[in-house]
């Protein structure tokens, strides 16, 4: 079963409160196990970051994993990610995604932040993430 729109806005709340107490202009998404955006939230970021900080939600989902993860999995095997990185619209394996999961551990969704270093990003989402406990 995927997020509810209550999760998601739960897990935006807890993200946004951790990009403000950072100062970071991010823009924060919550997609479901379908890698759908649920909620979305922008923070004076720039442009370009809106459609990094879904893509990098809809990776963690559709891999299981952070985002940063697939990253260090594509450039460890040696693998030809082209045709993964550009499926789907587009992925995106730098940090800033992190998965979503259900008091039984199981994925239920993702959350994207970007704007910020990759190192704020991942704290971000990581907020986000943990803010549905």
């Amino acid at each position: 079963m995927g997020i509810s729109y209550d999760l998601a806005e739960k897990a935006l709340k807890a993200a946004v409160g951790k990009a403000k107490a950072l100062n970071i202009p991010v823009s924060i998404a919550v997609v479901d196990t379908g890698g759908h955006l649920v909620s979305f939230a922008r923070l004076d970021s720039v442009y370009g970051v809106i459609d990094f900080a879904v893509k990098k939600a809809k990776t963690a989902v559709m891999f299981g994993v952070d985002s940063e993860i697939m990253g260090s999995i594509i450039a460890g095997a040696e693998m030809h990610g082209y045709g993964m990185l550009n499926s789907n619209n587009g992925l995106l394996t730098i940090a800033g995604g992190v998965v979503i999961k259900n008091a039984k551990g199981e994925i239920i969704g993702a959350i994207g932040s970007s704007g910020g270093s990759p190192e704020e990003d991942k704290e971000i989402a990581g907020a986000g993430a943990s803010g549905i406990a």
